[in-house]
């Protein structure tokens, strides 16, 4: 928290800077101070349900005492809808109670004090089948079993469809990476997104302007015809994985609300236009230790654990799909040459992988001072910033749920208990067996090697439920979880749908790919 406020006092989350406190240090008697101070008129308790997305529970501030019962003891809830087709009637009622460090003052109602909630049962343990309590017993059993704190940060790209007003400065198709204005045009836009995200989590690295750009979007959906395209990304910073799942999450409703306020729309769903790039949701993982990054080694080369971990991810890799590609569309952003991964394999610095090491800084430091010579201070990064990159995840993910499934693929790279050896040499001879260099798309006869992610959400749901065990062991994803998902899956009926499309003539075939592109705009 000091050196937010101290290089950006702007951006530093507001709450924190009222009550001159970090967010873990909240309590209770802070906020009836910041309702009443503040002339605050309700408490808001937000929640992710099964659908991925923020519910709300919006309670007037009628006087203290109240405000403070529901602070202390949560409220009621109905988890029969909020967790449709999971939980049932007879037995819906949770619990919503407010996790204090979540709290911040709502960007979009200035008289809202808002919270993230977690779901608790009648008994008061933390409701197994919820989403985020599956992510926060995947992430402890990692911590306990090896010691590591495994961290991530996301890459959220989104489209933003807005009216198309003046035709000065377009941007020419699949070229609008890190443009500028006055070519691309939505970065009031963006900067007001990046604003509120940095002021309520504190974890944005950076924003800018994605490959995908569509002057004129044709749509039989009336939300987006006829609408300008630019596709955009704003990705975060390192933090503990089940923080970072918040933290997305949040920036998704941040992002669509700043969208609404503007009069367009933000999309996150895998593929808006043929021959255009997707919205990817890669997540960059890292290996804390004593709050050191492990992932390169003394030597400054990646470290064994950090190929430990991308052993771990290999072997999940294609179910890994169940909850990181939920919808047809997701397959049809998966194809050869759009930096969308097809084979399970891993390189360094190369996009057309599964797993990607990208540029680290290993060994390299304070290279400003190359082109800087008069700067005589030095500068040395305290952490490594090296991170192994999973680039299969798109806009449809159910992040909670994925991130925890990455979780247990990293804590199974790392159980090394005698009767689980061979496991453990399993993900150091996958990382061996699967690395690879260069372009894999120019080398047919690797290509050939190399095993495949699924084509289809039919075909994940199979993987899922054929590796159930992998997810279900130590009783971290309750089975009616993973049932859940598989039904989700086999319900897109889009096992043929690729042979279905080339089988077409050219016209129909783009009318119903763009059918299948869009039937999905707000799925998570």
């Amino acid at each position: 928290m000091a050196a937010a406020t101290k290089y950006n006092y702007a951006l530093s989350n507001p709450l924190s800077i009222f009550l001159n406190k970090a967010p873990r240090d909240f309590e209770r008697a802070d906020f009836l101070k910041v309702i009443d101070q503040k002339g605050l008129e309700r408490v808001t308790f937000h929640y992710t349900a099964l659908d991925g997305k923020l519910k709300e529970l919006r309670i007037p501030a009628t006087d203290s005492a109240q405000i403070e019962c529901i602070l202390a003891e949560g409220e009621r809830a109905d988890g029969s809808s909020l967790f449709k087709g999971m939980v049932d009637t007879a037995v819906s009622d949770l619990y919503i109670v407010p996790d204090y460090k979540t709290a911040f003052l709502n960007p979009f109602d200035d008289k809202s004090l808002d919270f993230i909630c977690r779901y608790l049962t009648w008994d008061g343990e933390l409701a197994p089948f919820a989403l985020d309590n599956i992510l926060a017993r995947a992430a402890a059993l990692f911590r306990k079993n090896t010691g590591f704190e495994l961290y991530a940060l996301g890459e959220l790209e989104f489209f933003l469809l807005s009216e198309r007003g003046d035709n000065l400065y377009p941007v020419q198709k699949q070229q609008g990476y890190h443009g500028a204005a006055p070519y691309i045009k939505s970065g009031p836009v963006i900067n007001e997104m990046v604003n509120h995200i940095a002021q309520i989590t504190g974890a944005v690295k950076y924003a800018h302007s994605e490959v995908g750009y569509v002057e004129c979007v044709e749509s039989e959906k009336e939300e987006i015809r006829g609408k300008r395209a630019e596709q955009l990304e704003i990705e975060y910073l390192p933090r503990p994985i089940a923080e970072m799942a918040d933290d997305v999450v949040l920036g998704r409703w941040i992002i669509r609300n700043v969208a609404h306020r503007h009069g367009s729309v933000a999309t996150f769903t895998p593929k808006i236009e043929e021959g255009v790039a997707g919205n990817g949701l890669h997540f960059h993982l890292a290996l804390m230790k004593d709050g050191k990054n492990v992932i390169n080694g003394p030597d400054g080369r990646l470290s064994v654990q950090a190929r430990r971990l991308i052993g771990g991810l290999l072997e999940y890799a294609d179910s890994l799909t169940a909850f990181g590609n939920t919808v047809s569309s997701a397959y049809l952003r998966l194809v050869p040459h759009q930096e969308a991964p097809t084979s399970i394999c891993w390189s360094d610095c190369n996009r057309s992988v599964l797993i990607r090491v990208p540029l680290g800084w290993t060994n390299l430091h304070h290279l400003s001072k190359i082109l800087n010579p008069q700067d005589g201070s030095e500068f040395r990064s305290e952490n490594g910033r090296q991170t192994v990159e999973l680039r299969s995840p798109d806009g449809s993910a159910i992040i909670h749920l994925l991130l925890a499934g990455i979780s247990m693929a990293a804590g199974w790279a790392f159980r090394g208990d005698a009767s689980l050896l061979f496991k453990e040499d399993k993900a150091l001879d996958l990382a061996e067996k699967l690395y690879v260099k260069g372009n894999i798309f120019s080398d047919k006869v690797l290509l050939k090697k190399l095993p495949v992610l699924p084509a289809s959400c039919v075909e994940s749901s199979r993987i899922l439920l054929q590796k159930r065990e992998l997810y279900e062991r130590d009783g971290i994803f309750p089975p009616s979880v993973i049932e859940y998902v598989a039904r989700l899956l086999q319900a897109e009926n889009d096992e043929f749908m690729n042979k279905r499309l080339i089988d077409l003539p050219a016209d129909d075939r783009l009318h119903e790919t763009r059918k299948i592109m869009h039937k999905d705009l707000h799925k998570h």
